[in-house]
Formats: C-alpha cells, sequence, structure tokens
C-alpha cells in the first residue's frame, strides 16, 4: 500500500514508517522538524524564518508584539507548493490534529485539502489536543501536564497547552474528527480520556525501533549512575524541578555510591551519547504512560522514572515492574531511588524487563502490522 504519514511527534511516525516498509509498504512522512530533528521526506519547515538570523530576530518581534509566529505562515506556503504529493494515498494518517502546526486558519485548509484527497484518513492521539486537554482541566487525571499551571499560570507550557481547550482549536478539532475514519491512541494518556468515543480504536503502543535501540545489560562497577537531561523549555511539564530536590536529597545521602549527571538543553545526539552511559534515567512525573523517550530508554535496559500507574500496569497485566512510577512527590522519588540503590539486584533485574516489556508490546514492525490490521478493518466504510 501507500501510505502518508503527516507531521512527526518525538519519533511515532519515523518508527511506524520503519515498521511498515520492513511489511513492504511505500510511505511518505510529511511534515514541520520535530524539535529534535528527525528526518521527513517531504519537509513544510519554515527555513528560511528560522534559519536566517535577521530574519529569525524579526519573527520573534513580530510574535512579542502580535502573539503571531510568522513561521506558520511559511510552513502553509511550503505545504501549498509540494500539496500534489499528498494526494490518492490508500492510507494516510494524521499524528494529531494539529499535524503541519500552522496558523489555524492555514491549518483548516491544509487538513481540508488533505480530506478532500485521500480517503481513508486516520488520526493518531498523542501530544496535546481538544479532548486529552479538556480531559485534564475537568479532573479527569488526578494529575497531569496542567497541574503545575494550577499555581502559576504564567508557567511556558501552560499557554500552549490550554489553547487546545478554546473555541478556535475546537473548530479544528471538529473539522479533524468529522473526516477521519478513526482515532488511535498511542499510550493511556491519551487511550483514558478517549474511552467510549465512537471514532476511537483500542490503543496500538508507540512502536520502538529495536535494532537502533540496543539492549545493554546493566553492569555495575564502581557507583550507580543517574541521569537527568532537563529540556529548559519543558522543565515545569516533566517535573524536573522535583526530580532536581530529590536528586540532591540522594547525592547528599549516597555520595559515595551515587554519580548524578544533570545537563540542560543539550543537542538530542549529545543527548542520546550521555545517557547510555547511565543506570537510571530520570523522565518525567506527570505522565500515567510511558512517552517515547522513556521507552527508547527502556529498550536499551535503562530503569526509568517515568509514567508507570495503575491503568497502564493493568492494560498490560503486568506483575511486576518494568520501570518506576514517578509522582510529583520528593519524597516518593527519593524512597524509590533509595530502594533502588539499596537493591542493586533489582536495578539489574528490571533493566532486564524493560527490555523484554519493550520487546513484547512495542516492536516496531508488529506495532505497524497492528496499524494495519486496524486501518484495513476501517478503510472505505
Amino acid at each position: 500500500m501507500r501510505i502518508l504519514l503527516v507531521g512527526e511527534y518525538s519519533r511515532i511516525h519515523n518508527s511506524l514508517k520503519e515498521g511498515l516498509i520492513e511489511l513492504g509498504h511505500e510511505v511518505t512522512l510529511i511534515g514541520d522538524k520535530d524539535f529534535k530533528g528527525y528526518p521527513v521526506d517531504i519537509s513544510v519547515y519554515a527555513k528560511v524564518l528560522k534559519e536566517n538570523y535577521f530574519l529569525n530576530k524579526i519573527r520573534q518581534v513580530i510574535y512579542r508584539l502580535f502573539d503571531l509566529d510568522i513561521a506558520q505562515i511559511e510552513n502553509a506556503v511550503r505545504f501549498y507548493f509540494v500539496r500534489k504529493k499528498v494526494i490518492n494515498y490508500d492510507i494516510v494518517q494524521l499524528v494529531n490534529e494539529y499535524p503541519i502546526q500552522s496558523t489555524l486558519f492555514f491549518e483548516k485548509k491544509i487538513v481540508n485539502y488533505i480530506f478532500k484527497n485521500n480517503k481513508n484518513v486516520f488520526l493518531s492521539s498523542c501530544g496535546d489536543d481538544f479532548i486529552c486537554v479538556n480531559y485534564m482541566l475537568n479532573g479527569g487525571f488526578s494529575y497531569s501536564v496542567l497541574t503545575p499551571c494550577e499555581t502559576n499560570p504564567k508557567l511556558g507550557h501552560c499557554k500552549f497547552t490550554l489553547a487546545f481547550a478554546k473555541k478556535e482549536f475546537y473548530e479544528l478539532h471538529k473539522l479533524v474528527f468529522e473526516n477521519i475514519k478513526a482515532v488511535i491512541p498511542a499510550d493511556m494518556d491519551y487511550a483514558i480520556p478517549l474511552r467510549n468515543h465512537p471514532k476511537a480504536l483500542p490503543l496500538i503502543p508507540n512502536p520502538i525501533n529495536l535494532i537502533k535501540n540496543k539492549f545493554s545489560p546493566l553492569v555495575i562497577e564502581d557507583k550507580i549512575i543517574i541521569f537527568h537531561g532537563i529540556n529548559e523549555v519543558n522543565y515545569y511539564k516533566k517535573g524536573n524541578g522535583f526530580f532536581e530536590k530529590a536528586l540532591e536529597i540522594i547525592s547528599l545521602k549516597y555520595r559515595n555510591k551515587v554519580e548524578v549527571i544533570t545537563t540542560r538543553s543539550i543537542p538530542y545526539d549529545t543527548y542520546i551519547k550521555l545517557y547510555d552511559s547511565c543506570h537510571i534515567l530520570m523522565d518525567q512525573v506527570y505522565g500515567y504512560d510511558q512517552g517515547y523517550n522513556a521507552l527508547e530508554a527502556m529498550a536499551k535496559g535503562k530503569v526509568v522514572f517515568t509514567g508507570a500507574e495503575k491503568e497502564f500496569m493493568e492494560h498490560y497485566n503486568l506483575k511486576e515492574r518494568v520501570c518506576v512510577n514517578a509522582l510529583p512527590d520528593v519524597d516518593s522519588l527519593v524512597k524509590e531511588l533509595c530502594y533502588l540503590i539499596e537493591n542493586p539486584t533489582e536495578l539489574i533485574a528490571m533493566g532486564k524487563r524493560a527490555r523484554a516489556f519493550i520487546e513484547k508490546e512495542h516492536d516496531y514492525v508488529a506495532v505497524a502490522g497492528k496499524y494495519l490490521e486496524n486501518w484495513k478493518i476501517k478503510a472505505n466504510t
């Protein structure tokens, strides 16, 4: 089949593409650059306005004055020039209901063009969207990425996330849901808000390329290495403050047993190389399930502090932990770290279970097969 994947989020569509190609399908990926710079086949990246120093400065001034990112208009212009390359596919999947990240005015025109020129369009539910954000706002989760916004609504990510609950985004959401065949949640954080939705299909786990993420059993030769990679843009969204306070306590208590590596907003390739040497990786505290970063680290056999709530454990029928459920609570994080440091055999065992779990549930070829099964059932209906 000829398959078009629209947009990228963390690496879900690149990994899905790799799995689909392994199964013999022709796959094209169109999109803007994910912030980690993952490749696309057809780019709508606003290269002129983002990479030209002087134009980028003008862009930033306009954004501060008018709350308008003109780079989003360049995204739309670039899509216009490649629009003939996105028609007549057997299957199309949008990574999110806002896949190209243009202005809302142009985004509606873009997705409408895709709908009019392709019969079978599906939606992946990952990243912020209208349904998920409203579920958070209505108290559906005991905690979420909006939890820190309750005490400080001026935090950087709050404005962006809350925008998905506004009327303007609802209009885009409505257009997308009126035209898609179905929506497929990528993990529990998206599956839970979509429960009982008439267009929702069962959760299909994020695909992880097991070849690119090789397993290495944990070996403790001297100190247990804990890695905490901070992206300043998502500092509060990931709950990094809780991790920093917990690691301060651990560093003092176990100064001869642990080494803590903390980085801030480093390039992704550098980030990967640095965390390859660690035993424990601190990921996020506000998730019910694992994001892509956590899954790739688990594939390599790391013990990851991330989302792993009871809904996740029950969904996969897990009897033993494959990662640590990181809560937005410093005492809880310290307790979990102390246990692993004082019980290194469990640390090593959990790393092995993490890899086994990824192999069983997230293998990119097997996951691609699940997408194909669901697409075929719903196609042309």
